[in-house]
């Protein structure tokens, strides 16, 4: 990280303005041998106004930002360009840059920077991420509260009592003779323990409140070949995204579009009918409808009001059974042949597509608790990483309160209070592997 480098961090595209960052080192003096005005006298956290030139020749007008460090993004050094949003422009711009000895930053290299540099957690890093990737007012909150630090502070908390519990513990271990000492240091594992479990446990279990907020909900809409999927779906979406007509299997592959309820978003799939055929096209969409189900968090399964259970019906009611779900009866505008006494006590929905469909976005938003969901305070976890490493805290936190009841003595409950530790430092980054880190900032946007 001792080099300097530079990237594009507007969209590429015409604009009104792009902005071309420049962090480390040298930035302030590359950017000052292109610049016609002299930087270095300059204070920092000041926009100066002139020119780019190369050669004697103008190539841009532009607004120069300098900001000195450690008061920056990155802690190092850092410029900002903003000069006339043309792909050429820019483009010259940074040709420049590269040539006086700036580097093309990696993707996320700026903010991976700021991780490395101490600016910033490993949460607050990602939550930059999911703010600029936030399609929603409430992935936007989710994302700031990532970035304020709510989250972090949380398991910061939890560390810091973890380290002055293994304090303790080292006192214990090394003045055995005093007995009073091993009472309160067990008294305080098992407070430290219970006060684990149900911190964590709260941050898990609203964990997936935070994947639907960031990510929406993945709903599959599916049933046999003319039942109404793909009106429903048109319904849904107020246009007409897939075809409709009544010859069977219509719908061959997927058809996807997005919808938003309560400032969530739906991620609403089409499938094709399930039924068995001969078509190899129409046969390769029931099998890719089929495998959508596992990673499902919605389904959707319609079936004809106007005809009696099928086969295909009682074999789609079976293989969802254990998914969130509503059936959703259609075609109510026809005679009803359908038995509903197989439902027994599940909520049904009854509809006719070609008439409006709000009970069902009534419903969804009632299964997901999209109301509550508004009200609350967006401290969430907000990605697999973070999840599976609670869940692996939380885990170690359950065996600590049986090896307390087994009476296992402290100097080996030490080892699971540490590991604790050292999970939880994982999430926020205190500790890490670096090929780790290296894939995560790989998937972020190059300047940011």
């Amino acid at each position: 990280m001792n080099d300097t480098i530079c990237a594009i961090s507007t969209a590429v595209g015409i604009g009104a303005i792009s902005i071309i960052r420049v962090s480390g080192e040298e930035s302030i003096n590359i950017v000052n041998s292109i610049f016609d005005k002299d930087l270095n006298k300059k204070d920092s956290h000041t926009i100066t106004y002139g020119h780019i030139i190369e050669n004697n020749e103008i190539i841009d007008e532009v607004m120069v930002t300098i900001m000195k460090s450690p008061k920056t993004f990155t802690r190092e050094d850092m410029v900002e360009i903003n000069c006339h949003g043309s792909i050429s422009t820019t483009n010259k711009i940074l040709e420049i840059l590269l040539s006086k000895g700036a580097r093309l930053s990696e993707p996320g290299e700026f903010t991976k920077r700021a991780f490395l540099n101490g600016r910033i957690d490993l949460i607050e890093a990602e939550s930059v991420m999911d703010m600029i990737n936030s399609k929603t007012e409430n992935a936007r909150k989710l994302a700031i509260n990532g970035i304020d630090g709510k989250i972090s502070k949380l398991i910061k908390d939890i560390v810091n009592k973890l380290i002055n519990l293994n304090a303790n513990i080292e006192v214990n271990i090394d003045y055995p003779e005093y007995e009073d000492i091993e009472i309160v240091t067990k008294k305080e594992i098992e407070d430290i323990s219970k006060y684990i479990n149900e911190e964590l446990s709260k941050l898990l279990n609203e964990s997936e409140n935070g994947k639907i907020i960031k990510e929406g909900i993945n709903t599959l809409i599916l049933g046999r070949p003319n039942v109404g999927k793909s009106s429903i779906l048109n319904k849904l979406l107020n246009e007409e995204k897939a075809i409709v007509t009544n010859v069977a299997g219509t719908t061959r592959d997927i058809v996807e579009g997005q919808i938003r309820i309560n400032g969530v978003l739906l991620n609403i799939i089409d499938t094709a009918g399930i039924r068995k055929t001969d078509d190899i096209v129409e046969k390769i969409g029931v099998e890719k409808s089929i495998n959508l189900i596992e990673n499902a968090d919605l389904i959707i399964l319609v079936l004809n009001n106007n005809e009696e259970i099928t086969k295909e019906d009682l074999n789609l009611l079976e293989i969802t059974k254990d998914k969130k779900r509503i059936i959703v009866i259609n075609k109510i505008d026809l005679d009803a042949k359908i038995d509903l006494n197989i439902f027994k006590d599940e909520k049904i929905i009854k509809i006719s597509a070609l008439e409006e469909i709000d009970e069902l976005k009534e419903e969804i938003s009632d299964i997901f608790k999209l109301d509550e969901l508004n009200n609350k305070d967006f401290t969430y976890l907000s990605n697999s990483r973070q999840i599976s490493l609670v869940k692996q805290a939380i885990k170690i936190a359950k065996n600590l309160s049986k090896s307390l009841k087994e009476d296992i003595p402290i100097d080996i409950l030490e080892i699971d209070i540490k590991q604790i530790c050292e999970i939880l430092n994982e999430i926020i980054g205190e500790s890490y592997d670096e090929k780790l880190i290296d894939t995560l900032f790989s998937n972020f946007c190059l300047g940011k």
